[in-house]
């Protein structure tokens, strides 16, 4: 249970950039009215591949993000969309670096995959070009690090500082273990989630050799259909959510607006198998009813949960058992809904960016709906907000985000009561 001693957590920044926009205000927007940020691959020729369709970030500009653009050029992509995540959470919260302890300001962003398009051009320079000519960025260009060392780096902040890895719970276990450190006493405030930019042609093509992906190709927009019995894969997407995460007192000091209270967090491994989920999702479950007990929350407390829901065959049923598991004859109550159908598979960023929507479930008494849900599968029979928002009260949320090699977390958070 809950301590009720321990310092409190709340959110005070969101900062998302996504295939469905940029800035969390655009993003809930065209989130919530039913849009679908998926289409035809552009950033590379796909002819001879599989899968084709991606959500893209479209015309981006890290600039603003960045001290000079000279500094941008010096970045992979990955980090570029992290930076920008974390300056749009810093804008939106309102904190101002000058006014606070930067030895106590931190920076928990992560990445699953990391720098994979410098990677890849920098090995084919080294074949056509050879070794003297490759670029001497080349190796913290690419490291998974480098999204959270940059902005702490721009933004003098010298507080805790560690990229997670963890697949696709990246982000989760980022805030989950940002939330940790200012419960602990460890920091004032925090920047945590994660950053993925792997729309690259090594990786579209080696997700497809495992059959992860959706061949949907001819119907990019209703490609990805998270618990819809015709389901064939996930859409990978690309894109960054980091939010800002503070101590009670230290929001409060500042007169900071505040989104949520991040309650609890769980964090397990399935130790069964390197890209197939648990039997019935155990791991999951695990994670779900560590999180609401580190939360002092029972499962009937919980309002929504978005869920990890991949429009993957076994990914979307095993988490729907594990969420009947955990939640009994509650889980037919419950508003669960997967915002992937809109933005594809962030990846290691999918945590943070479904983080924030979250949080503005909470602010808002409103839940996204699940895209593209048309036809029920018998083996996913709960309430996915199927194709349109619900007005509704949200006290409670949980969060749900599974990795390949067996990684689980579950974050859950709640109104905000002073």
């Amino acid at each position: 249970m809950a301590d009720p001693t321990r310092k409190r957590v709340v959110v005070t920044g969101l900062g998302v950039v996504t295939p469905l926009g940029q800035g969390i205000g655009t993003f809930w927007e065209n989130l919530s009215s039913g849009q679908c940020g998926i289409g035809q691959v552009t950033m590379f020729d796909t002819g001879g591949y599989a899968c084709t369709i991606a959500g893209e970030v479209r015309d981006f500009d890290p600039t603003p993000a960045f001290p000079s653009p000279k500094e941008v050029r010096r970045t992979d992509r990955f980090t570029q969309l992290g930076m920008m995540a974390g300056w749009e959470a810093l804008n939106d919260s309102g904190l101002d670096f000058d006014r606070v302890n930067r030895d106590r300001v931190g920076a928990f962003i992560g990445s699953g995959i990391g720098g994979l398009s410098t990677l890849e051009n920098q090995h084919k320079t080294l074949l056509e070009r050879g070794p003297g000519r490759m670029s001497p960025f080349f190796i913290p260009m690419m490291i998974i690090n480098m999204a959270s060392g940059m902005f702490s780096l721009y933004h003098g902040l010298r507080g805790p500082n560690v990229a997670t890895c963890s697949a696709c719970a990246t982000a989760s276990h980022a805030i989950g273990e940002a939330w940790r450190t200012l419960v602990m006493g460890d920091a004032d405030a925090m920047f945590a989630g994660g950053t993925e930019a792997a729309i690259t042609p090594v990786a579209l093509g080696g997700f497809a050799a495992m059959k992860a992906l959706s061949t949907r190709n001819d119907d990019p927009q209703h490609a990805s259909r998270p618990f819809d019995a015709e389901r064939d894969g996930f859409v990978i997407g690309e894109g960054a959510g980091v939010l800002v995460l503070e101590e009670l007192e230290h929001a409060r000091a500042r007169g900071a607006r505040i989104y949520c209270e991040i309650a609890g967090y769980g964090n397990t491994a399935d130790a069964y198998h390197m890209t197939s989920p648990a039997p019935g999702g155990e791991g999951g479950a695990r994670a779900m009813r560590m999180a609401l007990n580190s939360g002092g929350l029972n499962p009937e407390d919980i309002s929504y949960i978005n869920a990890h829901g991949t429009s993957t065959p076994q990914g979307d049923a095993c988490e729907t058992q594990a969420i009947k598991s955990v939640f009994g004859d509650h889980a037919r109550r419950l508003a669960v809904s997967s915002t992937k159908g809109a933005t594809g598979h962030m990846l290691g960023a999918a945590g943070g960016v479904e983080m924030a929507v979250c949080c503005k479930a909470l602010e808002t008494d409103t839940v996204p709906p699940t895209i593209n849900y048309e036809t029920p599968d018998p083996d996913c029979d709960l309430d996915y907000v199927p194709n349109e928002a619900r007005e509704m009260e949200v006290n409670a949320i949980a969060n749900n985000s599974f990795g390949f090699g067996g990684h689980n977390a579950c974050l859950v958070a709640k109104k905000f009561t002073g």
